[in-house]
């Protein structure tokens, strides 16, 4: 029986979410196969919208005056601009690619900390966020670090991304106190969902469904959506319930090993500069997360 009490279901929960958030870069890539980066954005917005709707009808009597604000800034730096952004850099870049540069986010969450909310980073995290953009650096200009003409711009939407997500966990942290993360996901999709369903309508679904994977598309989206947005959201909340936030956001170390696993049996090219790069950022995180000074054994 599925007990997150016991240890060992902990750790199969955190590859679990790992598995499925590692595998949504492979999920979106595969729903552009039929469909534009438009639509496999708001599919997958309206999608979650849906599937939340229940909980959001529910928890719709904790919104007030005091946090409206904040959790449509959620829904919107947090969720819907990065759903383009990640859907548009993965027209031109690898789902891999777009799997390791997501690990910045606990970089610009030190950021918009310090920039936002006059959080003081201790050295340990300044180091960090230095190191992790050394290792970003790489990614983007593939290891040609004298050269503007080999930077990836296509690279930099994801860089933003996270870079709004940072932004997000900080307004969840400092703004959102009250409120739990299954009754703050399902409220700030409220917020968004109508709007991907107005988009929608307005791209052309016609040149989509005349591609022989068309379905197959739809499937990848739905999936990212069900899996990526709503599922997990259940197992990290209940996760952190039974462990701790620290131990649960720890599945930030694993996700661009599956990333990697996933654009490797999708035929993408995997380099020595992914993997080093991959390394370095990590490092990067570890240092990132650190409130007081690791113990050398």
């Amino acid at each position: 029986m599925f007990e997150l009490s016991k240890k060992r279901w902990q750790w199969a929960a955190m590859m679990f979410m790992a598995f499925v958030w590692g595998a949504s870069f492979i999920l979106m890539k595969r729903g552009l196969d039929a469909l534009t980066y438009i639509q496999v954005a708001a599919l997958r917005i309206f999608i979650s919208f849906i599937l939340l709707l229940p909980l959001a009808i529910k928890n719709l009597k904790l919104v007030n005056r005091k946090n409206f604000l904040p959790l449509l800034g959620c829904g919107l730096i947090g969720n819907f601009f990065p759903a383009f952004l990640f859907t548009l850099s993965e027209t031109q870049i690898s789902s891999s690619l777009a799997g390791i540069l997501n690990s910045l986010t606990p970089f610009f969450t030190v950021i918009a900390g310090v920039w936002l909310f006059k959080h003081k980073p201790n050295k340990f995290q300044i180091t960090g966020v230095i190191i992790g953009f050394i290792g970003a650096a790489l990614l983007i200009t593939n290891g040609k670090f004298n050269s503007f003409g080999h930077i990836n711009v296509y690279a930099l939407f994801v860089v933003l991304a996270t870079f709004f997500y940072g932004i997000n966990s900080n307004l969840i942290r400092f703004k959102l106190v009250g409120l739990n993360g299954i009754q703050i996901t399902s409220l700030i999709f409220f917020f968004i969902g109508p709007l991907a369903g107005i988009i929608l309508p307005f791209t052309n679904f016609t040149a989509a469904f005349q591609s022989p994977y068309f379905w197959s598309s739809m499937l990848a989206t739905f999936t990212l959506a069900a899996f990526g947005s709503v599922i997990t959201l259940f197992v990290f909340n209940n996760l952190i319930h039974y462990t701790s936030a620290i131990f649960a956001s720890s599945v930030t170390y694993i996700i661009p090993f599956f990333a990697l696993v996933w654009g490797i049996i999708d035929g993408e090219h995997i380099g020595v500069i992914h993997i080093t790069a991959m390394i370095i950022i990590l490092i990067g995180v570890y240092l990132s997360s650190l409130k007081r000074k690791p113990k050398i054994l």
